[in-house]
C-alpha cells in the first residue's frame, strides 16, 4: 500500500515538473526564441541552468527517481519554472519535502487591486507587511509619513525602522508604549515560523541595534500587542494619534495591510 502511495507521488511530481516546463516559452524567462521546437515549452537542460543545477540530476528527479533533493535545489527549480507560492509549496510535498516558510521562496508583493485599494485611501496611511514585518507595499499618504520609497528595501521593516532609526524614533512621542506592543505582536508572528532563517536574523540584528529590543526580548512583559503605532509627530500637523484596521491579504503568504485612522483632536 505504502508502495503505491509512493509510486502515484512520483507519477504526480513527474507530471507536475512536466506541465509546467511545457507552459513557459524562452521568452517567458528571457531566453533568445530560436525558431519552432519540435516540443513545447523549455527544454530540461534549460530549466536546469536558470535553477542552478546539474542537467543529469534534474532530468532524473523530473523522471520521479529516488533521489534526494535539498531545499535549495527544490526552490531553484520553482524559480525556474516561476512557481507561485502554493505551486511552490506543492512541489515541495510531492517531493516529501516540508513546504518552505512564506518568504523563501520570492519576494513578497501585492497585486495591482491591493495597491489600487490602498492609492484610493489617499487620506489613510496604509501598507502591507509580512510575516517578518518587511513593508512590501505602501500609499502615498504612508510613505509621506514614513518614508519607506526613501529606505533601501532591507530597511523597510516596521521592526527595524522602530528600534533602530533614530530618527524616526525622535517623532514617536508614545514610543515607549509602541514599541513593546509591536514587539509583543511580532512574537505572535514568529511562533508560526520559529525556525525561518529570515525570522532569526531579524532578532539577531535588532538584538545587537537595540538594548531596548534585546531587554524587551529576553524579558518578556504584560504589554499589549499591536500592530501600529499609536503616535507619530509629523512636519505639517504636529503629533498625530491613529487607530488602526488590519486587513489580511494573502493567508497563505501571511500578507496584511494596516490602515491608520486619525483619532479626532478631544472636546
Amino acid at each position: 500500500m505504502i508502495e503505491r502511495s509512493l509510486s502515484r507521488t512520483k507519477n504526480e511530481l513527474s507530471e507536475f515538473l512536466t506541465r509546467h516546463r511545457r507552459k513557459l516559452t524562452p521568452a517567458d524567462v528571457g531566453l533568445p526564441s530560436q525558431g519552432r521546437r519540435r516540443t513545447p515549452g523549455l527544454r530540461r537542460e534549460e530549466v536546469a541552468v536558470m535553477a542552478g543545477v546539474g542537467l543529469t540530476w534534474y532530468t532524473w528527479f523530473e523522471q520521479g527517481r529516488e533521489i534526494q533533493v535539498s531545499q535549495k535545489f527544490l526552490l531553484g527549480v520553482a524559480h525556474a519554472l516561476k512557481l507561485d507560492d502554493a505551486e511552490c509549496s506543492h512541489l515541495f510535498l510531492l517531493a516529501h519535502k516540508r513546504p518552505p516558510p512564506p518568504e523563501a521562496h520570492q519576494q513578497a508583493s501585492v497585486t495591482p487591486r491591493i495597491q489600487q485599494l490602498m492609492d484610493e485611501l489617499p487620506t489613510r496611511p496604509a501598507y502591507v507587511f509580512n510575516l517578518r514585518w518587511d513593508v512590501v507595499a505602501w500609499n502615498a499618504a504612508a510613505d509621506a509619513l514614513f518614508g519607506f520609497s526613501a529606505r533601501e528595501r532591507e530597511a523597510r521593516n516596521l521592526l527595524r525602522m522602530v528600534f533602530a532609526d533614530p530618527e524616526l524614533r525622535r517623532r514617536l512621542p508614545a514610543w515607549r508604549d509602541d514599541a513593546p506592543g509591536l514587539l509583543a505582536q511580532f512574537r505572535y508572528d514568529f511562533a508560526i515560523a520559529p525556525d525561518d532563517p529570515a525570522m532569526r536574523g531579524l532578532v539577531t540584528d535588532l538584538k545587537a541595534l537595540s538594548p531596548d529590543f534585546r531587554r524587551w526580548w529576553d524579558t518578556p512583559d504584560s504589554a499589549p500587542a499591536r500592530r501600529g503605532l499609536g503616535c507619530v509627530q509629523t512636519a505639517d500637523s504636529g503629533p498625530l494619534e491613529f487607530h488602526h484596521e488590519i486587513l489580511v491579504v494573502d493567508t497563505h503568504r501571511h500578507l496584511r495591510m494596516v490602515v491608520y485612522f486619525v483619532q479626532p483632536a478631544p472636546g
